[in-house]
């Protein structure tokens, strides 16, 4: 692609800067930095999102960023006082604000970029209008702003900024031919149908390089307030595309003949989504641990170990559990001194908190997450989760419930059910807590936790022989869990929660879990 400002010619297929006739020389990082400022120009682009792309998540410091800008600028013609081209905004980040004209190597010189295309690098076609009015347009087009925004939040990933991806709007095109021009692994595109009071989004993820479909998903829901199904529409779109991007990623690593600290931690992070058990978590850790041996300041690789350690911790995977925490907690204020808008980092660090007792602190923690990004479902939990430590069970549902709103199909769906379930026994509604546990169970069949839970609540009803077997079932997934690790995992002194844990463990005795 050949990008067109000022007196400046961008070229990122060859990957050269010209002012007029002549050729600028700027490094590799430069490069790169103006790249991402220019395809991102739509919106404005935080520090961390600079420092994970540029720098891949490496540490940097505002000074030694502010150097890179200022470079940056000058190889442009700007200057860190006009700022004509590259703006910063203060608290917020930066923005390419000069006018741009686009023109794709395809266009100019028939052959395609030379350059391998970064990992998570993805262009949301503009969906097609598949009812019958015209007018829908707005809608669906709408939709696609909207979940190009989203994906840019994930992190590390590369956006193609609306305004390039809006180009090939009506035009049918070879999705090959797409991904090189724009140098991108992934293309995502879809449809929208609006009859009568219901809409269908059809919508489907393809690899750019041989045109193959990696997933798709239909969504069918009546309209009520047309922007909030929007809103949800697109919320439960970007945490599904996570996932799927994680795992196409992942399985592309496995087959990369020199790693760099970027594959390892993506596959990590598909050990990580695999489920909640020791036998993922353990490959888990240690391809973060293998990230971080290539690159000690790849501040997503400290975060995602730290949150193994966290979830062990949580899961009840270990005696050592206390040790866990701190762990996790001291990687994760490392981590956000380095990149302060980490919202995993913030979410993570909530969990740590709630678990130590330090409630209001960890609450916070959550609401800074969702306050820089609003999909990230799993804050909602762990709030609900610091209600039940609180005496408050029956506002865990809500919590809940508004996570399974934004990502109902979520790799995590199932412990979230699990955290309903024992704010029931809490509540003494036993009868619901099975229905929660049996719900958890068939959404993921490897939590132990949560069969220990359901031969608890079956217990009190008096159903010792399901009881019994559900607790069976808990320890062949779970052999090292007993009533002790249970008595000794002290997260609240609130007598609510006493008084329920005192329940939860009654029933674990009745149920037949060892004494340890």
């Amino acid at each position: 692609m050949r990008y067109l400002f000022e007196d400046c010619t961008f070229d990122t297929g060859r990957r050269e800067l010209r002012r007029g006739t002549e050729l600028v020389s700027v490094t590799p990082q430069l490069f790169d930095l103006l790249e991402f400022l220019i395809c991102n120009r739509d919106r404005v682009v935080s520090k961390d999102e600079l420092v994970a792309t540029v720098w891949n998540g490496r540490i940097v410091s505002d000074a030694a960023l502010t150097t890179r800008l200022n470079a940056a600028r000058s190889a442009i013609g700007d200057s860190g006082q006009k700022q004509s081209l590259i703006k910063t905004l203060p608290r917020k980040g930066f923005r390419f604000v000069g006018a741009v004209r686009e023109m794709s190597e395809i266009e100019l010189t028939g052959s395609a970029p030379r350059t391998s295309p970064a990992h998570l690098s993805i262009v949301v076609l503009p969906f097609a209008n598949l009812s019958a009015d015209p007018e829908q347009d707005y809608l669906v087009d709408g939709i696609t702003e909207s979940l190009t925004t989203d994906l840019s939040r994930i992190r590390r990933s590369f956006v193609i900024g609306r305004h390039t991806a809006f180009t090939y709007k009506g035009k049918v095109l070879d999705l090959r031919q797409i991904g090189r021009e724009l140098n991108v692994r992934y293309v995502v595109e879809g449809s929208v149908q609006r009859a009568g009071n219901r809409l269908r989004v059809n919508v489907k993820l393809v690899n750019a390089e041989d045109s193959s479909q990696l997933w798709s998903d239909r969504f069918d829901k009546a309209v009520a307030d047309l922007f909030d199904l929007q809103d949800e529409i697109v919320s439960r779109l970007a945490n599904t595309l996570n996932a799927q991007l994680i795992e196409a990623e992942a399985r592309r690593a496995e087959s990369v003949p020199h790693p760099d600290s970027m594959d390892f931690y993506l596959q990590g992070r598909f050990w990580w989504n695999k489920g909640l058990t020791s036998e993922n978590l353990r490959p888990a850790r240690h391809f973060f641990e293998r990230a971080l041996s290539v690159d000690p300041g790849n501040v997503d690789a400290m975060v995602w170990m730290a949150t193994v350690d966290t979830l062990t911790a949580c899961a009840m995977l270990t005696d050592d559990s206390h040790s866990l925490l701190v762990a996790a907690e001291t990687t994760l204020l490392k981590a956000l001194s380095v990149a302060p808008n980490h919202s995993w980092a913030h979410v993570t660090l909530g969990a740590v908190l709630v678990y130590t007792n330090r409630i209001a602190e960890g609450v916070a923690e959550c609401e800074r997450a969702l306050a820089l990004d609003r999909n990230l479902a799993v804050a909602h939990p762990v709030i609900g989760i610091a209600k039940l430590f609180t005496g408050c069970g029956k506002d865990t549902e809500g919590h809940v419930n508004q996570a399974l709103r934004l990502s109902p199909h979520d790799i995590f769906a199932f412990a979230w059910m699990g955290d309903i379930a024992f704010a029931k026994m809490q509540l003494e509604a036993d009868a619901e807590a099975v229905t929660w546990f049996h719900r958890s169970i068939e959404t993921n069949r490897n939590y132990a936790f949560a069969r220990f839970g359901l031969g608890s609540a079956l217990a009190h009803l008096g159903r010792l022989p399901e009881a019994q077997a559900a607790v069976r079932a808990g320890l062949a997934l779970n052999p090292t869990f007993t009533i002790r690790r249970f008595k000794s995992f002290s997260v609240s002194d609130n007598p609510a929660f006493l008084a329920g844990a005192k329940r939860i463990l009654k029933g674990l005795h009745l149920a037949g879990v060892p004494e340890g």
